[in-house]
This record gives C-alpha cells, sequence and structure tokens, in this order.
C-alpha cells in the first residue's frame, strides 16, 4: 500500500512538473503560397521561427517581412512591424513596408549621376529626385528563396538578378541576401553582390517599427544614436554635402531620449523632413560590425539594438503615414505610427564624391551587414 502510494505520488508530481515546465520551441521554417502578381508569378511566404518562440515572416515580393513578433515584458510575443495582410495591398499603395531597397537606398539628386564620363538617367519618382531603386525598384519584384542551414538560427536566402540598365542602373547586378532569426532573437541581414560593369550600390531594409501597440504612435519611443553628426538637406531632402554637428539641435541622440521630445521643434531641417527623415554619420568605422542605434518602448519593455557595418543610419519618423492607409487586422496607420531605421551609405553619394564610395567594379563584391537584437528591460 505504501509503495502504491508513494509511486501514485511521484508520478503526480512528475505529471505537475511536466505540465509546468515551458514547451522547448522548435527553431523551423514553413512555406506557403501568398498569391499572385498580375503577371502569374507565384509569390510564396517563409515563416521563420527560432526556439524561443519569435517568429518572423517573409514574402518574395519585395523581401518583405510583413511580420515579426519580440516579447514584451510579461514574455507576450506581438507583431511589431507595420505591413498588410494579403499582396494585393503590397501591390496597390505601400510606402516600402518591410522591404528590401535596392539599386540604390534613398535619393539620388535630379534622378542623374555619372560613371567615368557618362551620364546615367533614372526614374524621378520623389518630386525631382530618384528614390529606392526607382519606379520598380527591388522592393517591387519577386525574388527566389532557399532556406539556408545555419548554427544556433534558421535562415532563409535571397536572390536576384538585376539586368543591365534595369531602371536606368548599369550593369548586371546579381545579388543576394541572408536572413538570418537567431535562437538568441536576433534578426542578421547580409547583403552580398557582384556586377558585370561598373555601378553603384547602396541596399538596405525598410521594415517601420512600433514597438507598442499597434494603434499609438512612436513618440513615446526613446531612441539613442551612435553618431556625433548629421547631414543637412536641402528643401528636396537632398544632402548639401555638410557634416553637421548634433550638439544643442533636436538632432542630438547621442543618448537615449524620447522621439516626441524634439520632433515638432522650429528648425530648418526638422521643418524639411516633416519631423525626422535625416542620415546619421556614426561614430564608429565601417566594415566592423558596430552599435548604431537603441530603441525601447517604455510601455512594452521591449528594445531593438541595432548593429550594423553600414557607415549610416537614415532615422525616417513615419511623417508621411497620415491615416489613409488601413494595415494588418484593420488598424488605421495614423501619422508618425512606425519608425524606420535604415542603416546604409549617404544619400546622393553617386554625385557627392566626398562622400564614402558607393561604386561597385566588376571583380569586387559587396558586402555589408546589418543586425537587429531584440531584448526587454
Amino acid at each position: 500500500m505504501f509503495k502504491s502510494s508513494l509511486f501514485t505520488g511521484l508520478f503526480c508530481l512528475i505529471l505537475l512538473i511536466a505540465c509546468n515546465t515551458p514547451e522547448e520551441k522548435t527553431a523551423k521554417i514553413t512555406k506557403q503560397s501568398f498569391g499572385t502578381t498580375p503577371d502569374g508569378t507565384e509569390v510564396e511566404s517563409y515563416t521563420i521561427t527560432n526556439t524561443a518562440g519569435m517568429n518572423i515572416e517573409i514574402i518574395t515580393y519585395g523581401g518583405i517581412i510583413t511580420s515579426l513578433t519580440a516579447p514584451d515584458k510579461v514574455g507576450n510575443y506581438e507583431d511589431v512591424v507595420l505591413g498588410y495582410d494579403n499582396l494585393e495591398d503590397y501591390l496597390d499603395v505601400s510606402p516600402f513596408f518591410g522591404a528590401i531597397i535596392g539599386r540604390y537606398g534613398n535619393r539620388i539628386a535630379d534622378g542623374k549621376f555619372t560613371l567615368d564620363s557618362v551620364e546615367y538617367t533614372l526614374a524621378t519618382n520623389n518630386g525631382k529626385n530618384h528614390l529606392h531603386g526607382g519606379n520598380k525598384g527591388f522592393d517591387k519584384v519577386v525574388w527566389s528563396a532557399e532556406p539556408v542551414k545555419v548554427e544556433d538560427g534558421v535562415a532563409l536566402a535571397l536572390t536576384y538578378t538585376s539586368s543591365d540598365m534595369e531602371e536606368g542602373y548599369p550593369g548586371t547586378l546579381d545579388v543576394k541576401v541572408l536572413y538570418t532569426l537567431g535562437n538568441d532573437n536576433s534578426l542578421t541581414f547580409d547583403y552580398t553582390a557582384t556586377t558585370d560593369k561598373k555601378t553603384v550600390v547602396n541596399l538596405t531594409q525598410h521594415s517601420y517599427f512600433n514597438l507598442s501597440s499597434m494603434n499609438s504612435d512612436i513618440l513615446g519611443h526613446k531612441l539613442s544614436l551612435n553618431a556625433p553628426t548629421f547631414l543637412p538637406v536641402d528643401s528636396t531632402l537632398i544632402p548639401t554635402g555638410e557634416l553637421r554637428s548634433v550638439a544643442h539641435t533636436p538632432f542630438d541622440f547621442t543618448k537615449s531620449k524620447l522621439i516626441g521630445a524634439e520632433i515638432n521643434a522650429e528648425n530648418e531641417q526638422i521643418t524639411f523632413g516633416g519631423g525626422f527623415d535625416h542620415c546619421w554619420v556614426l561614430a564608429e568605422s565601417q566594415e566592423v560590425m558596430h552599435l548604431a542605434a537603441t530603441l525601447s518602448d517604455p510601455a512594452s519593455g521591449r528594445v531593438m539594438e541595432v548593429y550594423t557595418t553600414e557607415p549610416a543610419i537614415q532615422f525616417y519618423s513615419g511623417n508621411f503615414l497620415d491615416g489613409t492607409i488601413t494595415g494588418k487586422n484593420e488598424v488605421t496607420y495614423g501619422h508618425r505610427s512606425g519608425l524606420c531605421l535604415e542603416t546604409q551609405h549617404y544619400p546622393d553619394s553617386p554625385n557627392q564624391p566626398e562622400f564614402p564610395s558607393v561604386i561597385l567594379e566588376p571583380g569586387q563584391k559587396y558586402k555589408t551587414s546589418t543586425k537587429y537584437v531584440f531584448s526587454i528591460k
């Protein structure tokens, strides 16, 4: 009788422990259809899950991140990026939600640049300037995708070949972007490219983040940028060529501060951008991964650190979101309901030789990396 009771007690104890032990997640990647483009090309959606339970969803159209979950201070995983529920909305109107940007992220003045005395003309799709690769940049093409085995995470390789003179750019460019979701809740982007003709390249990622409720703006988020200078712009948001100190200006994020603290300050640069839409020059040298930015949301406790090999970061505070877009789960994206932290080279570098070079020659390999690390505080 005693042995039977002891056995029953031990069994119940083991069962109780099992029921209260967090289930071990399995790192995996799954694929499903996300619809077809007007020309009949199938678009696939890949869901990547790490062992911590974090998910990222990527579609082959534009390499777009349609969803990205991160834990809050009580352990709830929630989506922290803006986007749509269906392909049709991405095809219709999308302010580059979650997409790979290329061939050239940011603006090129007057849609023109010169290489070896040859002038190249690009689309002027942002006033008189060229923006984010043109009318059909890398955000609007269908990429090939293939899962890749990596240690301590799951990865998806996206590849695309941009033909010579596509959107006005010289050279056939073979591009690969590797998305790696680490089991430590990190997300890494490794960009590589080669060309058969001298060209310019500046790739970046354009996710809009909101670390709090999608029904709120990002003015209560706190941001620090490891950048003592920024690039002033003209009224069309083209850099003037000056590298200006952030000291004693609303652009000083060398110490963490609320984004909303000075976003409406009386300042010519704030007026030009309608808020923050500028490029900050990072303090650390490029080609070595270094901390560029730290974004945090006191309400949810979420923290996102940005590390990069790039020389600069564009902070865009969602100034052009105006409530006319209805996104995922029927949420209306109001003014400044998301922000972008785009690691990159300087805007208009092809026309400003004093800026770090964005030229890629045949035989060279374009290679940059950026990592987002999510945690709680």
